[in-house]
């Protein structure tokens, strides 16, 4: 029996679930980056219908990924958390889902072969539809109108009418959650995921990309010394199916507490809108609305931790949301910037080190890299994203601490968002394919790239992408074991 699983069953439920905490108590406190609603009826109407609505996960889904975030914790396996910055109700079609989880795989497949040892899928869909915003309003022409939040709360085109808050939406978000957790579901049951069928995987749209001619390299050597060991030996259990699970920003309270139910045969509250909730680094603030949501719930939660955030300030912000010290419970994700992470990170490693406290460490290279072209896109340079993934990974092994995951933001479409990378696109190229709502993503050959730094960075020095293909029926077992 695992420590993590120990710790389920004598997880202290008191200590999260406190008399004077209830679903609907962050209500009492400050909510920042929550829209205006203009008629609160109509809310409390949509709050009641949601309220009765099926939830979207299990409370046995979300304990099995703490255990396995437990597990990260301790060095035996390794976190992708991964997709887009924020969804559209749009994109709530098969191909668009579809591509999202093949570069997931790919990504987690190079991860596995260069790390040789699990790794943890953890998706940002199925609920990402709503976004913090700098500003609460947007001025074009002279006109100012309330900022575009995400789908789930008004429409990104500039009138009066879209940019609205409407209540509506939040049951529309709920729908489209629902309708991908189901397809998703089938395809992994399906056998989607299955690493005997790598073409599953393929993108159509990188046909002749050269990191994918290196990747199937590497796949179809994995593929083919799978099928002869199965000759061999029969089936080899664990590979025609792998755990996705889902997370997203839980930025609108409204929202996650008509999705905070009480379990048969389990204590306390579970966020079922999602296995792995985050609190932004903007709503992390001790006393806001957020943080009281956050202490109550038996979910595994994130933070997203900025270059602003003060050790005394993390301890006691850790001290609040896991005061029992549960393994798996949180995870502290930094988006410091390649600029700022070698002065924001190391004080913070130090401190919880040496509190002793269990966390862990994520790194967010994407957020703190953002930043504006003349020509107006919002876009990120894949040497600062590389850059910081990278300073990351060395200041950890400096402190004595682990970098135990990625948090990126990412897509299976054919986009020119971020400039960088194996095609070095530049300003001029953003305009070909920028379909991003709000932050700009990696796209295919970008995030294969990170793959491919992550396990240089982890202690692979010999890993080389232009070797993918060799040695691999010698460095098949442990592969197969760890998938």
């Amino acid at each position: 029996m695992t420590t993590a699983t120990v710790n389920a069953q004598h997880h202290p439920v008191d200590a999260l679930q406190t008399r004077d905490w209830a679903p609907g108590s962050w209500r009492q406190r400050t909510a920042l980056q929550h829209p205006r609603y203009d008629d609160p009826e109509e809310l409390a109407h949509v709050g009641e219908r949601l309220s009765q609505l099926p939830p979207l996960v299990t409370s046995g889904e979300v304990l099995t990924l703490q255990h396995a975030l437990a597990d990260a914790q301790e060095g035996r396996s390794f976190l992708l958390q991964g997709g887009d910055c924020a969804e559209a109700f749009a994109d709530c079609n098969s191909e668009t889902i579809s591509n999202r989880l093949k570069v997931l795989l790919q990504m987690s497949m190079v991860l596995v072969h260069g790390l040789k040892q699990p790794v943890l899928r953890v998706g940002r869909f199925a609920g990402q539809y709503a976004k913090p915003r700098s500003a609460d309003t947007e001025t074009l022409d002279g006109v100012t109108l309330p900022c575009f939040r995400g789908d789930m709360v008004n429409g990104v085109a500039f009138t009066p009418q879209a940019r609205r808050a409407d209540p509506q939406r939040l049951i529309q978000a709920h729908a489209c959650s629902a309708l991908t957790m189901n397809f998703v579901r089938a395809l992994i049951d399906g056998g989607f995921a299955d690493l005997r069928h790598p073409e599953y995987w393929e993108l159509a749209w990188v046909e002749h990309a050269p990191l994918a001619v290196e990747y199937r390299r590497m796949l179809a050597g994995i593929a083919d010394s799978m099928r002869f060991m199965e000759t061999l030996a029969g089936p080899i259990d664990g590979c025609a199916r792998v755990d996705f699970f889902t997370s997203h920003e839980a930025l609108l309270l409204y929202y996650e507490e008509t999705m905070t139910r009480r379990v048969p045969r389990q204590q306390g509250w579970f966020n079922l809108s999602t296995h792995f909730p985050w609190i932004g680094m903007r709503t992390a603030a001790l006393d806001g609305a957020h943080v009281e949501y956050f202490r109550g719930i038996r979910n595994p939660i994130g933070v997203k931790v900025g270059p602003s955030m003060q050790p005394d300030a993390l301890l006691r912000l850790i001290d609040v949301l896991n005061p029992h010290d549960e393994a798996g419970r949180l995870t502290l994700i930094h988006r410091m910037g390649n600029a700022h992470v070698a002065t924001g990170l190391p004080p913070l490693l130090r401190t919880v080190r040496a509190a002793g406290r269990r966390v862990l460490w994520v790194a967010d290279p994407m957020h703190g890299n953002t930043e504006s072209t003349a020509s107006g896109y919002k876009t990120r340079r894949f040497d600062n994203i590389r850059g910081e993934l990278e300073q990351a990974f060395d200041i950890h092994a400096a402190e004595g601490t682990r970098l135990g995951g990625v948090h990126l933001e990412l897509t299976g479409e054919d986009v020119t968002e971020c400039t960088g990378g194996a095609r070095a696109l530049d300003e001029k190229d953003l305009s070909r394919a920028y379909k991003s709502m709000v932050d700009p993503r990696l796209n295919y050959e970008q995030s294969l790239e990170l793959a491919m730094l992550i396990v240089r960075k982890s202690g692979r020095p010999d890993f080389d992408e232009r070797v993918l293909g060799s040695g691999m029926l010698k460095s098949l077992a442990p592969v197969a074991a760890a998938v």
